[in-house]
């Protein structure tokens, strides 16, 4: 296996270039704060963004974590990759990780300078120090249950960050902000999401009432009942695929928190 590194300070746009370096390379695998990542599918690991603090998140990078480190290794034995590409703020984490993920020496290490121009690297810092933003080289979907109920956006690009400007491949990342980041516990309380819900199913041409909405909560996302009333004469296969639809648009736009499941119980018809 050939191991190359990607090398930058904190903030200077790694992870936004990430794909861009693996595909000059052909590389289909990269590791990046925690998490392994095939071509654009998450595939092991937890970002080490989600940690309590900056120092559990640089653990956690560098995989200190016995359980984080077994994983990750057997999941790269299993994939068995010819190369493999490591996200590093230094020379010395990058080797940390390869070592502590037995993955051999650096064959090749690329520095952020070789892939973005000064004035990049400069508007990348600013991202990164006054807005607190960080980009994970995968779409949303991929990470979004990682970050349920922080800030999370999709970037769709068109390659225009590389020096050169020869790409044509569109491409989609995340930028999120770290769990570690909020000052104080920063919690969406059940009421603010069942009125939600309530407010935006209760305006379906269809629905005559919403009598109760519940939630139940996991650590990456939660799940949703709603108790309604319907119009007679109305589809209620059609009108249970709208409000489904309206719910997670709803959910996502306001709160962020990933919803993997909706129960619709029609509990009464209104003639």
């Amino acid at each position: 296996m050939q191991v190359y590194a990607f090398v930058g300070k904190t903030g200077t746009g790694k992870s936004y270039n990430a794909q861009e370096v693996a595909k000059k390379n052909d590389i289909h695998y990269i590791i990046d704060d925690a998490i392994l990542i095939k071509n654009t599918k998450v595939i092991a690991g937890k970002s080490a963004k989600t940690e309590a603090n900056f120092i559990a998140s640089v653990k956690a990078a560098i995989f200190l974590n016995e359980d984080r480190r077994n994983e990750m290794k057997s999941v790269i034995k299993k994939e068995n990759p010819d190369k493999i590409l490591i996200l590093g703020t230094s020379d010395d984490m990058v080797e940390k990780i390869a070592t502590h993920l037995e993955l051999g020496e650096i064959y090749k290490t690329v520095y952020i300078q070789d892939i973005a121009s000064e004035d990049q690297i400069k508007i990348a810092r600013k991202s990164r120090v006054e807005d607190g933003k960080h980009v994970v080289p995968v779409p949303t979907f991929e990470i979004k249950k990682q970050f349920s109920g922080y800030f999370l956006d999709s970037l769709r690009i068109f390659d225009f960050f590389n020096k050169d400007g020869n790409s044509e491949q569109e491409s989609e990342k995340t930028i999120i902000r770290p769990t570690y980041s909020y000052l104080g516990n920063y919690i969406i309380s059940d009421n603010v999401i069942n009125s939600i819900v309530s407010y935006v199913v209760e305006k379906i041409d269809g629905v005559s009432k919403v009598f109760r909405v519940s939630t139940l909560k996991y650590s990456d996302g939660m799940k949703v009942d709603i108790d309604i009333e319907v119009t007679f004469g109305k589809s209620i296969p059609k009108l249970s695929s709208e409000i489904n639809n309206v719910v997670i648009y709803a959910i996502d736009k306001a709160t962020g928190i990933n919803l993997f499941g909706i129960n619709i119980n029609v509990k009464s018809i209104r003639k």
